[in-house]
């Protein structure tokens, strides 16, 4: 039964977005329900469109809580960090995957149709996650080669990100590969150890 006039459209909103990123994190991306979302909040499916507009636009908002999450993971991790900083942020990866696996997931199995701009506030949370590894990985090169961080960032972090997806999904192991994380962290020295770093 709708309750429309007992919600301002930003408390609305909220109550959206916290419901469905629990739902997501519990049934994960593919079995993620918007109608079920709008009946746990005693709202009609129709609300839920009128507030986002698109179930694209509601996703990326409950994708961008796990974003906000992951970088708060992230700082907190790297200010407890020992000598090896690229070590806590390597580890820091799994770890918040394996711990949000389904909302970490819906992260990657959600996409825009191509013709349809990811909003600003999005692509903001993708370069202040992004923006942490580019530091870090700035910060492990000599100063001068500092500057090939942004370059050297993506590949290292797809490497890392394979790692981890294969892990989750069990098929690294039939690569004969039992320790992923330590796996990981190796090609990311590799790559840092070729530009020059000890």
């Amino acid at each position: 039964m709708g309750r429309r006039s007992d919600h301002t459209r930003e408390q609305l909103r909220a109550m959206i977005v916290t419901e469905g990123h629990r739902q997501l994190s519990e049934v994960g991306y593919f079995r993620f329900s918007a109608r079920e979302v709008a009946k746990r909040i005693g709202y009609s499916i129709g609300t839920l469109y009128n507030v986002f507009g698109t179930l694209d636009q509601l996703m990326l908002a409950i994708n961008g809580v796990t974003l906000d999450r992951w970088r708060d993971y992230l700082l907190a991790r790297l200010d407890r960090a020992g000598d090896d900083r690229l070590w806590t942020l390597v580890e820091a990866y799994f770890e918040f995957a394996m711990v949000n696996r389904h909302a970490w997931a819906a992260i990657y199995d959600h996409r825009l149709p191509e013709s349809e701009p990811m909003p600003d506030d999005y692509v903001d949370r993708i370069s202040a996650l992004t923006g942490i590894v580019v530091d870090e990985i700035a910060a492990a090169l000599p100063p001068e080669r500092a500057e090939r961080a942004q370059q050297l960032a993506p590949s290292m972090l797809a490497g890392v990100h394979g790692h981890c997806t294969l892990t989750l999904n069990g098929t690294l192991g039939h690569l004969g590969i039992t320790e992923p994380c330590e796996a990981a962290y190796a090609r990311v020295r590799e790559t840092i150890a070729a530009e020059g770093a000890r």
